[in-house]
C-alpha cells in the first residue's frame, strides 16, 4: 500500500463527495483525483520524473497543494514540502540538498525563479495554476511499478544541531501507520470535516489535516483567512467543520476574541508547542468542547502521543502514546526509567522516520536500538501520562514552528562589526517564543539595532528575524569560552 493507491482508493469509493472546500468553491473527490493524474502526467511526461526522485512543493495553502502532493506521489516520486516563509537562499540549500531539478510553485513564489536558478542551472518549475487547467491523458505506455510501504514518499526538512535543516525520510508506510493511529485516537469518520488554517507544508498539518482526512473519507475545510480571527470561524461555522487541528497561539486567540459558543466542533487538537494550561482550561469553560494536548515531531511522521479523548485529560501533559507507538524515558545510557524520574523522551514504531537524507552520523546519533531519541526532556508520571520539561537542543518554537538560534546567529556574524552572537528564545504571549539576539562588536565598530535586523531580513525568513537586538560589550562566557545562555536569558 502507498499512499497515492490509498487515495485512490478513498477518492473511488466515494467520486461525488465533497473533499475539499475552499471559501465558495467545493471539489469532489473524483475532481482532486483526477488533478492529481494530471500533475503526475505532466511530471513524467514533460518534465522526466522517475520513482525516487524529489519533486519540491513549494507553495502556500491553496486547492492545489493537495493534488501536487498527489501527483508526485503518483508518478512514484518523493514529495519535498518547502516552507513558503523562507528566503531564496534558504531554499536553495533544500534544492541542492535534495537534488530537487522540479519545483512545483505558483507565480508570487515562482517570482524568485531567477535567483533559485543560478544556484541550480538545471531547476525546472511547475507551475500550479498550469498544471491545475491541464487534461488528463490516456496513457500510452506501461506505468511504472506501484511504490511500496517501504519506500521514501516525503522529505520534511526540519531543523538539526548544525544550524542547517535537515531531511527527515519519512516513507509510505510512516505516513500510513501515523494516520491510522491518528484515526483511532481522534475516533476520525467519513463524517468529519477538517479545519485546516496551518500551513500544510508542516508535518503536522500534513498528516492530521490532510492525509488523515482524504483517507478516511472525510472533508477538509481549507480556511482562507486567519486575520481577524472571527473570518476564520465564520469560515469554520459556515462549513460546519468538527475537527480543529491548530496551535496553542490560536487557542488563546479564540479565548480572548469577542465570541460566544456554541461551535460546530466536537475536538479541538492543540500541537506543534506546548499548550499553556490556562488556555486549555479557559477554552473548555468557554466553548465545552474538548482541547486535546498532543506531542510530536517530524521524524515521528509526526504524532506522538495525545491526552485520550474519551479519559482523563491532564493539563500540562502531552498525554498517552497513540496505539501502535512506544513511548520511554532513558538516561544517556539507554536505560529505561521509572516514574517520575527525567530522562530523555524516546519512541518506537511504524512512524519514526527511515533517518535522515544523506547524514547516517547524525541518523546514527538519534536512532538507538530501534528507539528515536527526541531530544526533548521529561517523565511520566504512575498513571503513564507523559510531560515535557525541557527541550535537549536550544530549539526555539516560534508559531509551533521549530527556529535553531544557531542559522540565526551563522547570519549575525556575517554582519561587519559584528565580534560575537547568541540568539535565545524569549517567551511571548502570541507566537509562543520569539528569537532575541545579543551581540558584541569589534573594536572600534558602532551596532545599530535596525541596521542588524534590516541585514537579517534579508536573509533569514521573517519569523526566524530576531525582534529585539542588544549590543553589549562582550558576551558573558564560561571558564571554557563557552557562552553563558542562562545569564543572557535572565537579561532579556
Amino acid at each position: 500500500m502507498n499512499l497515492a493507491g490509498a487515495f485512490a482508493d478513498s477518492a473511488h469509493k466515494r467520486p461525488r463527495k465533497i473533499a475539499l472546500y475552499w471559501g465558495e468553491r467545493e471539489y469532489s473527490y473524483a475532481e482532486l483525483w483526477d488533478q492529481s493524474c494530471v500533475f503526475s502526467d505532466q511530471l513524467r511526461r514533460h518534465f522526466g520524473i522517475k520513482p525516487g526522485d524529489r519533486a519540491g512543493l513549494w507553495l502556500k495553502n491553496c486547492v492545489e497543494f493537495i493534488p501536487a502532493l498527489f501527483g508526485i506521489l503518483d508518478a512514484g516520486a518523493v514529495a519535498v514540502p518547502i516552507n513558503n516563509f523562507l528566503k531564496p537562499d534558504e531554499v536553495n540549500y533544500i534544492l541542492a540538498d535534495a537534488g530537487i531539478d522540479v519545483l512545483i510553485t505558483d507565480a508570487e513564489l515562482g517570482s524568485h525563479f531567477r535567483a533559485l536558478a543560478a544556484a541550480r542551472p538545471q531547476l525546472r518549475l511547475l507551475d500550479v495554476q498550469d498544471a491545475a487547467t491541464g487534461v488528463r491523458e490516456p496513457e500510452t505506455g506501461p506505468r511504472s511499478k506501484p511504490r511500496q510501504s517501504s519506500d521514501l514518499a516525503v522529505l520534511i526538512y526540519t531543523s538539526g544541531t548544525t544550524g542547517r535543516p535537515k531531511g527527515a525520510m519519512l516513507s509510505h508506510g510512516n505516513l500510513l501507520h501515523n494516520v491510522e493511529s491518528c484515526r483511532i485516537v481522534l475516533q476520525t469518520v467519513e463524517a468529519d470535516r477538517f479545519a485546516v488554517l496551518l500551513p500544510m507544508f508542516h508535518s503536522y498539518m500534513l498528516t492530521v489535516g490532510l492525509l488523515l482526512p482524504l483517507l478516511v473519507g472525510g472533508s477538509i475545510v481549507l480556511v482562507k483567512s486567519l486575520h481577524p480571527v472571527r473570518s476564520a470561524l465564520e469560515e469554520i461555522l459556515q462549513r460546519q467543520a468538527t475537527v480543529l487541528p491548530a496551535i496553542p497561539q490560536f487557542y488563546r486567540s479564540i479565548v480572548n476574541a469577542p465570541i460566544s459558543g456554541p461551535l460546530p466542533l466536537r475536538i479541538c487538537v492543540s500541537g506543534a508547542a506546548p499548550l499553556p494550561a490556562q488556555i486549555l482550561l479557559e477554552f473548555e469553560a468557554k466553548f465545552q468542547i474538548p482541547l486535546i494536548e498532543g506531542y510530536g515531531l517530524s521524524e515521528a511522521s509526526p504524532v506522538v502521543t495525545k491526552n485520550p479523548l474519551d479519559g482523563t485529560r491532564k493539563p500540562g501533559s502531552i498525554g498517552l502514546p497513540i496505539p501502535n507507538v512506544e513511548v520511554s524515558i532513558q538516561d544517556e545510557a539507554g536505560r529505561e526509567l521509572g516514574a517520575n524520574e527525567i530522562g530523555e523522551l524516546c519512541v518506537r514504531g511504524g512512524n519514526v522516520m527511515l533517518g535522515y537524507w544523506n547524514q547516517p552520523q547524525e541518523t546514527a546519533r538519534v536512532l538507538r536500538n530501534g528507539w528515536l531519541l527526541t531530544g526533548d526532556i521529561g517523565c511520566r508520571d504512575a498513571e503513564g501520562y507523559y510531560f515535557i520539561t525541557d527541550r535537549k537542543k536550544d530549539m526555539l518554537l516560534v508559531n509551533g514552528i521549530n527556529v535553531y538560534p544557531r542559522e540565526i546567529e551563522e547570519v549575525l556574524y556575517q554582519f561587519p562589526g559584528v565580534k560575537e552572537a547568541a540568539v535565545i528564545g524569549k517567551p511571548d504571549p502570541r507566537k509562543g517564543e520569539q528569537p532575541v539576539a545579543f551581540i558584541a562588536p569589534n573594536d572600534g565598530a558602532v551596532l545599530e539595532e535596525k541596521a542588524v535586523q534590516q541585514f537579517a531580513r534579508k536573509r533569514l525568513a521573517d519569523y526566524k528575524v530576531p525582534r529585539k537586538v542588544v549590543v553589549l560589550p562582550a558576551l558573558p562566557r564560561n571558564a571554557t569560552g563557552k557562552i553563558l545562555k542562562t545569564t543572557l536569558r535572565q537579561m532579556s
